[in-house]
């Protein structure tokens, strides 16, 4: 970010978060590092077991794996600055690891927005072609949705984070948030930032509005199938394969659409905090809460895992 009297280079960003309220501090990183621990350990072990499990070789958990592989990373590029700022009375943040986060928050978000996308056409095949599933979702065409969807969050952050580095801050290094994000640092800049609004705005579009409405009429398709239906426990089943993956749809973008798509003075400081916490580190611990306690194919491929291991362990 350029700025007049280079102050913001050499000093850093003072990252405020929750300083103001030191008795919810406390509270926060105490429930921020659970999480963070909990979404490192339940996303690894989706990732181990989707890649160890031959049962699990199979588009549904190819993706899933990707999208655990996707919020392990995203929750480690805000959890581990957050606590550590949270820990202690200098809340200084260096302009290098602002900018790092940028980039890499941005990215990540991005890709799972449209990796999210893609699992709902998985899932629409699976429900609505099922004759056909393993001929349309073939391991050429996954790999080449799973690429899409990382590259399209690395375009969108070079593009839109290098707008936004270029802004001018005119020394102020006070940010008033969580984490270095560019709905934020847009609204530090001294100069009209219009061009990086409609920029930003048209992406928010992109990667948010037309992946969800595509996720929606997905289900539409998939709700129209499982009614047709005659057996009561196939229906069941159906519904209970996607409402799981429903769910984190629905909360995920929710919380982003409510952070980025309204007006800026809609919503106090600590309102947009609060989200930018929700989907940056409670959301990316859905996915293995929901899909290990409701999925009977990977809690037998656990157990199994770590049977083994545990017999292993017995014979050295």
């Amino acid at each position: 970010m350029k700025e007049s009297s280079n102050n913001t280079s050499e000093e850093g960003f003072l990252l405020l978060g929750f300083s103001d309220q030191p008795q919810l501090e406390r509270v926060l990183f105490v429930i921020i590092l659970l999480f963070y621990i909990l979404n490192l350990l339940g996303n690894t072990a989706i990732i181990l077991v989707s890649c160890l499990d031959p049962k699990l070789h199979t588009p549904m958990y190819f993706f899933l794996s990707n999208l655990s592989c996707v919020d392990i990373c995203f929750t480690t590029s805000v959890a581990p600055q957050l606590l550590v700022t949270m820990n202690k009375k200098d809340k200084t943040m260096s302009y290098g690891g602002c900018v790092a986060q940028l980039y890499v928050a941005m990215g990540l978000g991005s890709s799972e927005c449209i990796l999210l996308a893609v699992m709902a056409y998985d899932r629409y095949a699976a429900v609505c072609q099922p004759l056909y599933y393993t001929t349309i979702m073939h391991p050429h065409l996954c790999v080449s949705l799973a690429s899409i969807a990382w590259l399209s969050g690395l375009v969108t952050s070079l593009i839109q984070c290098s707008l936004t580095v270029q802004l001018p801050l005119c020394g102020h290094h006070k940010l008033d948030h969580i984490f270095c994000e560019v709905l934020v640092l847009i609204k530090l800049a001294c100069v009209d930032t219009t061009f990086n609004e409609v920029e930003l705005f048209v992406a928010s579009v992109v990667f948010l509005i037309v992946p969800m409405s595509l996720i929606l009429v997905s289900y539409g398709f998939i709700t129209q199938a499982v009614l047709r239906i005659k057996s009561a426990a196939g229906r069941w089943k159906a519904f209970g394969t996607c409402s799981s993956h429903l769910v984190v749809v629905i909360i995920f973008y929710g919380t982003i659409i409510f952070m980025y798509l309204q007006p800026a003075k809609s919503s106090s400081k600590n309102q947009g905090k609060f989200v930018s916490l929700f989907y940056t580190i409670v959301t990316p611990l859905l996915n293995p809460i929901i899909y290990t306690l409701r999925n009977k194919d990977v809690k037998g491929a656990l157990k199994t895992l770590v049977m083994a291991n545990a017999i292993g362990s017995k014979r050295l």
